[in-house]
């Protein structure tokens, strides 16, 4: 096993998404924004939340699953964190793991994670949650988790009128807060085979003793992104749009391009943000907003280059059909 890197003092902005960012500031731009976030925050507080797994969940330490505690300071030491936060193992069958908390964030593993997934693996679903806390999602992501398990109808200071966008809004945001932190646990983790298989057994469950294959799944994923025409775009589209989290192709595909673009060997490397570093300047943000909006706009020309074959092919036909029809 290769020698792990530690990323010295790095800052979530080696690994954030332009996307994730772009859906933030979106995000807080809806009227009130901020102001439901505190009040939700203020309704439930985190001492409820921490209460809930402190009774019905095992707190993970140096006596109780150990090896889950030494992947956790494998990832704090690689990540350069100092604040660790507790684990939690939950009885739940999902290949899952999440991060809750206002003030003082905590990481839940599903059991089911455990039954699933190898070492590496397991250590890859920890290390994407101390992604989202180092990158400062956890609020956020705490109270979209609290609005997708409650209801958002169910807060009596919201009113019904925003209930649809801003459902919208905070799904968007948090399925693109998944790129980013998919990039934090390859940065931790530093095995691109572990986060690929990962996804993959998040996709069709572990092998059960079948073969499965890697490089398969990978070409699988550039189908989902390459084939189809307008009306598949669409479809991907209305299948997402109310899901908590992009769909495991996608986030595969997403995180090769990070690889092939050169980013992961520049962090690598020693070419990274750092926390100490002053924030960023009035120019530095433009180019944030310039990258997100390419991101954006990248997609939109495939869906219209897309929808522009489809009438092209339709009108072909039409005309086709119409002389056949006049002769």
């Amino acid at each position: 096993m290769a020698t792990r890197i530690t990323l010295t003092d790095i800052a979530p902005a080696s690994w954030e998404h332009p996307a994730d960012r772009a859906a933030l500031n979106a995000l807080r731009a809806i009227p009130g924004f901020d102001h439901v976030v505190r009040k939700i925050a203020a309704f439930f507080g985190e001492r409820g939340l921490r209460q809930l797994f402190l009774a019905n969940a095992v707190r993970v330490g140096p006596r109780q699953r150990p090896e889950l505690d030494a992947l956790l300071t494998e990832i704090l030491e690689t990540m350069d964190w100092t604040e660790r936060p507790q684990l939690y193992v939950t009885q739940a069958p999902m290949v899952n793991a999440a991060a809750l908390g206002f003030d003082k964030p905590f990481i839940v593993i599903n059991s089911g994670t455990l039954e699933h997934l190898e070492r590496e693996e397991q250590k890859v679903l920890i290390a994407h949650e101390v992604g989202h806390i180092i990158s400062g999602h956890v609020l956020y992501r705490t109270v979209a988790t609290i609005l997708m398990t409650f209801g958002i109808g169910a807060l009596p200071f919201l009113a019904a009128a925003v209930i649809f966008p801003f459902q919208m809004a905070f799904l968007e945001w948090y399925r693109k807060s998944e790129l980013s932190s998919d990039r934090a646990s390859l940065l931790a983790v530093q095995d691109r085979r572990a986060v690929m298989m990962t996804f993959l057994k998040v996709a069709g469950g572990p092998a059960h003793g079948h073969t499965i294959d890697l490089e398969a799944f990978m070409e699988q994923a550039t189908e989902y992104e390459t084939q189809g025409d307008a009306w598949d775009k669409v479809l991907q589209v209305l299948n997402t749009v109310f899901r908590e989290h992009p769909f495991n192709t996608v986030r595969a595909g997403e995180l090769q391009r990070y690889i092939d673009a050169g980013r992961y060997d520049k962090v690598m490397a020693g070419e990274y943000d750092r926390r100490s570093d002053a924030r960023p300047s009035a120019e530095e943000v433009g180019r944030d907003f310039s990258e997100a909006g390419a991101y954006y706009g990248d997609q939109a020309k495939q869906a219209a280059a897309k929808a522009g074959e489809m009438l092209g092919r339709a009108k072909d036909a039409f005309t086709d059909a119409f002389k056949t029809g006049a002769r």
